[in-house]
């Protein structure tokens, strides 16, 4: 692990916008079209893998993940959560935390499998209105944490 990678646009930048900051991961919102319910969690150092990380840094990230999962059921009800660490376009370790909803454009497959049907506007407005109170829960629940 490296604290900065030059060119690494996760270490250069937030990859979204600001939720929660802290000393070792931020979470952020993404701005993905048709997924207002789409959130990073980001490894501050720059880690290429998760299991770079020693185990207290893994399970400290897997809570904050965990954290911004359970704020999006409670808030939301989606049908399911999808959780992923890709990391083949940007090589810094960061989980994608994706509530997800049988209308929504790309349902049942991923959010980067072909579309299976228009995007629902009123739902992605009756998401976005509810964004607010969600990323509050989220930061007071990893505030109260050393995350």
């Amino acid at each position: 692990m490296t604290a900065k990678v030059q060119g690494c646009v996760l270490c250069e930048g937030p990859g979204g916008r600001l939720v929660f900051e802290g000393a070792k991961l931020r979470v952020i919102h993404a701005e993905e079209a048709g997924f207002p319910a789409f959130y990073r969690v980001v490894w501050r150092e720059h880690a290429p893998e998760f299991s770079d990380l020693d185990a207290a840094d893994r399970t400290l990230c897997m809570e904050a993940v965990t954290v911004v999962e359970q704020c999006l059921r409670e808030h939301l009800k989606p049908a399911k959560v999808n959780l992923a660490a890709l990391g083949n376009m940007v090589a810094h370790l960061h989980w994608h935390v994706i509530a997800r909803f049988p209308n929504d454009s790309h349902f049942p497959g991923s959010v980067w499998a072909p579309v299976q049907r228009e995007r629902d506007a009123a739902l992605e407005a009756d998401i976005v209105a509810r964004l607010p109170a969600i990323e509050a829960a989220m930061i007071e629940r990893l505030g109260n944490r050393s995350f």
